[in-house]
């Protein structure tokens, strides 16, 4: 009898105290700015090494690229080849969230978003190709941005007035530290 008389107590308890459940489709969660959403993907810092899906324990990251031959930047130097993204595609059917391809990017080109409302109603739609993963940097907090990024809208071609476009003429070399030391004109 003890018993009972304790379960009913607690019952009333929570009856008196009121629900703290969300309607969640009515009412959107607050989540914390770097929650693990959706994996997002910035194009222009790919590199195709492929080290996110040789890394992926699911495998479910697919990649294809070519090489390209870019001429030289000054008379006399040699062409380059720069490898071009052609595929590159996440099937979220099988990826576990786990971030090992956002940790082991050296380029910074996979981010967390934090959105995670993207069910279909067919299992073959959860393929997201790199269109679709580059638009989820829209929502990627500007914590998480890499040095030098403006964000979505001036990735998408509305070059802000502070920041003018970046081109391969206007890329300044990286400063890879304090005392690194700085190229003479003539010297490579």
């Amino acid at each position: 009898m003890k018993g009972l008389f304790t379960g009913l107590r607690t019952t009333a308890k929570v009856l008196a105290r009121g629900a703290h459940t969300q309607q969640y489709p009515h009412e959107q969660p607050e989540l914390p700015e770097r929650s693990r959403g959706v994996i997002a993907l910035l194009e222009e810092n790919c590199t195709s090494c492929m080290l996110c899906a040789r890394e992926c324990p699911d495998w479910c990251i697919y990649i294809d690229s070519h090489k390209e031959t870019v001429p030289p930047e000054t008379e006399g130097g040699r062409a380059r080849q720069k490898n071009v993204l052609d595929r590159f595609e996440i099937d979220y059917s099988l990826c576990m969230y786990c971030g090992i391809c956002i940790e082991v990017c050296p380029f910074d080109a996979l981010f967390w978003a934090p959105d995670f409302a993207y069910a279909e109603g067919d299992i073959r739609n959860l393929l997201h190709d790199k269109e679709r993963l580059g638009t989820w940097m829209e929502r990627v907090p500007e914590s998480a941005w890499p040095e030098g990024y403006q964000g979505y809208a001036v990735r998408r071609g509305a070059p802000s007035p502070d920041h003018p476009p970046r081109t391969a003429e206007t890329r300044e070399p990286v400063d890879v530290g304090p005392e690194a030391p700085k190229p003479q004109v003539g010297q490579e």
